[in-house]
């Protein structure tokens, strides 16, 4: 099988066509501007009523923030992230052992985001990995790096606990309980995504990963300290998130928005690539149970009207969500993301044909 790997240490001259985005569908990277308001919470600090007002001020205007002091090891951070540029610098052969296009596997070496069906491809490799149980997936987990399995294990572990903190700070955020999100999500499943961007020779020409929104809870991001690649829209522009010291980047995903009645909004965000250094980003997702029924609360619907969505299972979700490609109604086109919007909105609503129509599937 020919690899389709980007991470071989191949140096490309000039961008293979199969990444070249058409001309109204490329990043614009001159136009972008550095993101200098960006959110920064600190959970060190002794006021819990302050750190939930400022969570909440965040999820409302921006739909994400980025946390210091969030009890996650400056050791185990720095661990995650030698590891996976050790996993990413493994001969072909090695890392090819885990390859596969089949999305329901729990353990896999891929590439772009859909082969199958996107008809651009992204200059990205990532390994996808479930987490959580840890003694149910770990185990197949790749066996080198050596040291792999516990410092990733380790890594999980941390994550987890931050991610289930900060669902309480945003229970509490929206008036609710702070165990209102975690019970009502039932057992949730951790995944993580380890992505990494190889040097790219035309990065105006193409996206690491193009605008999404998270088909999850939530996500905690972690950057490479010395490349910047996150980007997020804001009031209809594109803004570079430079990455913070030992900060992470937290954001709320379509869940979350859904059992915020649309309170708080799941962040738009995408990847792009640069000529002169590899990138490499981790990124865990918090996801409901998959028997999770996912609805707004009666306290956050108000004078009895309607829920602004219609009450669905996640499972069902999280299918229709991956049975197309991320080129689907994606693009730094404000009118293609208004219609990919409409799409999810539609699938949120329960409107499957609505849904259909507007995407021509």
């Amino acid at each position: 099988m020919e690899t389709q790997l980007i991470s071989t240490g191949f140096r490309y001259s000039t961008l293979p066509r199969s990444y070249v985005r058409p001309e109204p569908d490329r990043p614009k990277l001159s136009e972008v501007a550095d993101y200098y308001n960006a959110p920064i919470i600190d959970l060190g600090y002794g006021d819990r009523n302050f750190i939930v007002q400022q969570i909440a001020e965040a999820c409302q205007q921006y739909g994400f923030f980025q946390v210091i002091n969030h009890g996650v090891s400056r050791e185990v951070v720095e661990k995650m992230l030698e590891v996976a540029n050790q996993f990413f610098n493994l001969p072909t052969e090695e890392k090819m052992k885990l390859y596969s296009n089949d999305p329901s596997k729990t353990t896999r070496l891929s590439t772009s985001s859909n082969l199958q069906k996107e008809k651009i491809h992204n200059w990205r490799d990532y390994l996808r990995l479930h987490c959580y149980p840890l003694d149910k997936y770990a185990k197949e987990w790749p066996i080198n790096p050596p040291s792999f399995k516990e410092i990733v294990g380790n890594y999980c572990t941390e994550i987890r606990q931050l991610g289930l903190r900060l669902q309480e700070a945003i229970s509490e955020s929206l008036g609710l309980d702070k165990d209102y999100i975690n019970t009502t999500l039932g057992e949730q499943g951790q995944h993580m995504a380890v992505n990494y961007y190889p040097m790219c020779p035309e990065p105006e020409l193409t996206y690491g990963l193009p605008a999404h929104t998270d088909p999850n809870t939530l996500t905690i991001l972690l950057q490479d300290m010395q490349v910047t690649g996150l980007q997020l829209l804001k009031d209809g522009k594109w803004l570079s998130v430079k990455p913070f010291p030992n900060a992470f980047v937290v954001n709320i995903g379509d869940q979350l928005q859904v059992l915020s009645n649309s309170k708080y909004k799941s962040t738009w965000h995408r990847a792009v690539v640069n000529a002169h250094t590899p990138r490499i980003s981790v990124a865990s997702f918090l996801c409901p149970s998959n028997t999770a029924v996912i609805k707004a609360p009666k306290e956050l619907i108000e004078d009895e009207s309607e829920a602004i969505y219609k009450d669905f299972n996640y499972a069902e979700y999280y299918d229709k969500f991956w049975s197309r490609n991320l080129d689907q109604g994606h693009s730094s086109d404000s009118s293609s993301i208004s219609s990919f919007k409409a799409f999810i909105m539609a699938v949120l609503e329960g409107h499957k044909k609505e849904a259909t129509e507007i995407l021509g599937v």
